[in-house]
């Protein structure tokens, strides 16, 4: 039968034969090919994974095109296919899940098994309060190391003369693979090397190689240190019985609690993880001024535009529905989760996209984006927006503008091996549902407001990822389209009660935007007419008839049945410089616009 074990001692032997200029017991995804009998998209994508959850590592410091150059090393590559075994901690079921269902029933095949995880299910149900915290799923993830660890020793472990596990050492550099999996430090710290943290090897000489370790010591240590930390947690997680209890102090682990509908949630774990909770209706920035950790998580976000503008290693969206959420350059990887017509705008080395339906993403990828899990109606498009410091953000976490995979998506099985949620009861794991590519005439840049910066200042002035012709070609008609207006609308004189009269509809609208951060296409095609009509009734027929096909030409090439705020912010800045062009605008419709 083939073992974990035989397959690393494989591994090895391939290793040898082709030493790696990174270093020894190095494989590149052509062996993986060979040894696992998997595809090679796969292989290369499991040795990009590892790439991108090493902190220290040859295949981290490697480009985009140096990866298969380097090599994963055996032993990372044996600890990631063991807990691959890992399944995450489930939401505790309701005290009364048959009256929850019989309020809330499941409405579709996606939402199905254990359906309070679709977005807005979850909102309803108030199912949060039975959402593990970060507490539960670090306790889950120690629990699960516990009961593993014996295995995951032997698997470093190598053996001297003799038999039995009394032979099984750990040398120095086997030892230090398991901070793959284990990470030391104060609370809210970076974390300390393994080798640091451990009894072990800590008076070696420089100049002699360090004597290995017994296996059997080396696991009691583990083990002690494990449930160790584990009474840490339990101390200071307060019981969720009935519910979450508030709690007291800033060292106190940011739980997924319940949030008012008009309240928002920003905290830091005792890792260094971000949480903005409960944004809903409203927008929402932070900064890298603002945040004291380099990893952020979205979660149970409504209706609301959240701009991140801030280099980041890792990003989560969790849980959100009817919103759009712009992130700076994340280093790492980018995972968006269980959403529903949520718009992403991303630059990142990698995105992982999970259960979600009906959402759009706008993306500077270097790596192909992949999707796992019950996908409906994914799209996908070019990154499309910039901000003054977006290009050092970009450089400070590594992403490469010059790469951009956006279009070359990876779907894998319906269900997520790590999800016991990815799909619904009775699904097979057939082929994922992949996204297609945005129209490129439905293509716009997403304009993101200059609220802190000087105009004047120094900085990125435009999108730094090139665009694909046909969606340079969108953008330069829709320019000439813009052109086209504005000169018709400059050249044409309405009188004082028209002037007045077409501020006063544009003032209309423009607070209904602001009260619905996502409007529907219905009333923007609404505003659209009207907008034509007031024109129809103040200028001239020949002037009339040009300005409306040319006008009603931009708005469906800017629309359609996947419209979302930010097309609509555009089209209303678009009507406030035609207006400002013929003189019409006031001044109380140009502070809607800001």
């Amino acid at each position: 039968a083939v073992t974990l074990a035989s397959i690393k001692d494989k591994l090895i032997q391939r290793s040898i034969q082709s030493e790696s200029p990174a270093g020894p017991f190095r494989v590149d995804s052509t062996t993986l090919v060979e040894t696992l009998g998997i595809g090679e998209d796969i292989a290369r994508l499991v040795v990009d994974t590892i790439a991108s959850v090493l902190n220290s590592d040859p295949l981290v410091e490697a480009g985009f095109e140096g990866i298969d150059g380097v090599g994963v090393n055996v032993f990372d590559l044996v600890l990631w296919l063991y807990v691959q075994s890992y399944k995450r901690l489930l939401p505790r079921t309701h005290k009364d899940s048959a009256s929850v269902a019989d309020v809330w029933p499941s409405t579709s095949a996606f939402d199905g098994y254990l359906s309070a995880l679709s977005p807005l299910q979850l909102v309803r149900s108030n199912s949060r309060r039975f959402m593990p915290s970060q507490a539960d799923e670090e306790a889950h993830q120690l629990s699960y190391l516990q009961k593993h660890l014996a295995n995951i020793v032997s698997l470093l472990a190598e053996a001297l003369d003799g038999e039995g596990d009394e032979s099984l050492v750990l040398p120095m550099a086997r030892f230090e693979h398991l901070g793959f999996l284990l990470q030391f430090g104060e609370r809210g710290s970076a974390g300390m090397p393994l080798i640091q943290a451990s009894p072990f090897f800590a008076n070696s000489d420089p100049d002699m190689p360090p004597a290995p370790v017994p296996a059997s010591q080396v696991h009691e240590w583990l083990i002690q240190c494990i449930a160790d930390s584990l009474e840490h947690i339990t101390e200071r997680t307060p019981a969720k019985e009935n519910g979450p209890s508030s709690t007291s102090g800033s060292d106190q682990d940011a739980t997924m609690t319940d949030t008012n509908a008009n309240s928002s949630k920003t905290s830091t774990s005792a890792r260094g993880i971000v949480f903005i909770e409960g944004v809903s209706k409203t927008s929402f920035v932070k900064q890298e001024a603002d945040l004291k950790g380099s990893s952020i998580k979205v979660v149970n976000c409504h209706d609301s535009v959240i701009y991140i503008l801030a280099p980041l290693r890792y990003a989560t969206v969790y849980g959100c529905s009817d919103a759009t959420i712009i992130l700076g350059a994340v280093g790492k990887a980018v995972r968006v989760e269980h959403c529903e017509r949520v718009h992403v705008i991303a630059a990142s080395k990698r995105i992982c996209i999970a259960n979600c339906r009906e959402c759009v993403f706008f993306l500077g990828v270097n790596h192909r984006p992949l999707i796992v899990g019950d996908n409906h109606k994914l799209q996908v498009a070019p990154y499309n927006t910039f901000y003054p410091q977006l290009e050092e953000h970009l450089a400070q976490a590594g992403v490469e503008a010059s790469v951009n995979r956006w279009d070359e998506p990876l779907a894998l099985g319906v269900v997520d091996p790590h999800d016991s949620l990815s799909h619904p009861a009775g699904v097979s794991d057939v082929q994922a549902e992949t996204a297609s590519r945005i129209d490129p005439d439905q293509f716009t840049n997403f304009l993101i407001p200059n609220w802190f910066a000087d105009e004047s200042s120094e900085g990125t002035k435009d999108n730094p990822f090139a665009l694909p012709e046909a969606y340079k070609a969108s953008q330069i008609r829709n320019n000439n389209n813009l052109g086209e207006v504005k000169e018709i609308l400059g050249e044409t004189s309405l009188e004082d009660s028209k002037k007045k009269e077409l501020s006063s509809v544009l003032h209309v609208y423009f607070k209904d935007w602001l009260y619905v951060l996502v409007v529907k296409v219905t009333v923007f095609h609404a505003m659209i007419d009207l907008v034509v009509k007031v024109l129809e009734i103040s200028v001239s027929c020949t002037a009339y008839r040009a300005s409306k096909c040319t006008y009603i030409s931009l708005c469906r090439m800017m629309t359609g049945a996947d419209a979302h705020e930010s097309l609509v912010s555009n089209c209303l800045h678009f009507l406030h410089f035609c207006l400002a062009s013929s003189g019409t605008a006031s001044s109380g419709t140009a502070c809607f616009v800001v």
